[in-house]
């Protein structure tokens, strides 16, 4: 069964809808306007429930089936915020925020679940409780823990979690899985080094933090190379170095930023030991003072096999087993969700967005074309796992 025919009836609206949310991002936890306009959407589908303020921002609607026979509950998530960056696609709806867009198509994921959400609504064709949850700070808030925090899971007690990403790249009608980790744990990184500032001409009288800053980042790309399994993943990335005012004054302290990504709670845990004793090594040896703060942001987001299993049939039904890859290769990218798969099993899959720019890209932008084939995948998805 291709993309369903309720589909059509609301595709221009839903477009509509999505546009103006891309004209209109909004970042973080302050998504008042985009969590508004969910709210008014899901009151008008006539859904059973709306509760809004969960981790700030959050929206639940809560869609209850003809029947409840098994006291079935599952959980469809979206995300809803943007990015700080300045969009150059020249399109039409392009953000009215200069230096705020929609770079990685959470007004789209908004857009397919919310029309999921008012399909399910007029239908009731299933036995249980469907719950859409829209949640704000996906991109570095923590958003879904925030919700959680709230007492999401309380509130709502789904036995499943299912959550969809737009893939650039992938073509459109097509779908892409995995078992297991899919996407990395995110940490962050700060290194303060202090040393003893001065002249540039007498460097003898210094303790320049500048040159134990290089040995820093040449020792930490070591960690990988030296210290992980070469069959298994990380990535250090040092991205920020500050410090210093003028060219002939040697600084007393620099500070550097990074981040860390990994697919493994046991490579996780060996790469922070790794950097803190490198960081404190390095500073001993120079005579300087070098501290890290390492700070763990999302954990990897691992897949049920067995709701990998369910998200693959739904999406077989809807675009045909040869357009659903089950051998997706995991990516160092991160994803918040994974605080949803750790408290619930589920599954994240990825929905093809066709030839764009990637995400975080400038130039992105969700595909329209894609919205038919990700509200399908949700009912789809509903039907078969709450079949009546």
């Amino acid at each position: 069964m291709p993309v369903e025919n309720w589909v059509s009836r609301q595709l221009d609206e839903l477009v509509e809808f999505r546009r103006d949310l891309h004209r209109n991002p909004e970042l973080l936890y302050d998504v008042e306007r985009t969590a508004t306009k969910v709210a008014e959407a899901l009151r008008a589908a006539g859904v059973d429930e709306v509760v809004t303020g969960l981790g700030r921002t959050g929206v639940v609607g809560v869609i209850r089936g003809r029947t409840d026979t098994r006291g079935r509950m599952i959980g469809l998530r979206a995300d809803m915020d943007a990015l700080p960056i300045h969009e150059a696609t020249g399109k039409p709806w392009a953000s009215t925020k200069p230096g705020v867009m929609h770079a990685c198509g959470h007004d789209g994921h908004t857009t397919m679940l919310l029309g999921a959400a008012r399909q399910l609504a007029e239908s009731r064709a299933f036995d249980g409780t469907v719950i859409v949850i829209f949640q704000p700070a996906e991109e570095g808030g923590a958003g879904a823990k925030a919700m959680m925090n709230d007492g999401l899971f309380e509130l709502f007690p789904v036995q499943e979690v299912y959550g969809l990403h737009n893939q650039p790249g992938l073509p459109i009608g097509h779908f892409a899985i995995r078992s297991g980790p899919v996407m990395a744990s995110v940490d962050e990184i700060r290194i303060r080094v202090e040393g003893i500032g001065g002249h540039a001409a007498f460097p003898h009288e210094t303790v320049d933090p500048v040159t134990v800053t290089a040995a820093l980042i040449q020792a930490v790309q070591t960690i990988v190379s030296r210290n992980v399994d070469p069959l298994k993943s990380a990535v250090v990335s040092i991205t920020t170095i500050n410090g210093g005012d003028a060219f002939n004054i040697i600084p007393t302290a620099i500070t550097l930023t990074g981040t860390v990504r990994t697919l493994d709670e046991v490579v996780r845990n060996l790469v922070e030991k790794r950097l803190r004793k490198a960081v404190a090594g390095i500073g001993e040896a120079f005579e300087a003072k070098a501290e890290l703060e390492y700070i763990r942001r999302y954990p990897v987001t691992i897949n049920n096999v067995e709701k990998v299993e369910k998200a693959v049939r739904a999406a077989t039904e809807v675009a045909g087993a040869p357009n659903v890859q089950t051998d997706l290769a995991p990516t160092m990218g991160g994803e918040d969700f994974a605080f949803m798969l750790e408290a619930v099993p589920g599954a994240m899959i990825f929905a093809g967005n066709g030839p764009s720019a990637g995400l975080h890209h400038p130039e992105y932008d969700f595909n329209d074309e894609l919205i038919p084939w990700g509200c399908s995948y949700w009912t789809t998805l509903v039907r078969q796992l709450l079949a009546d």
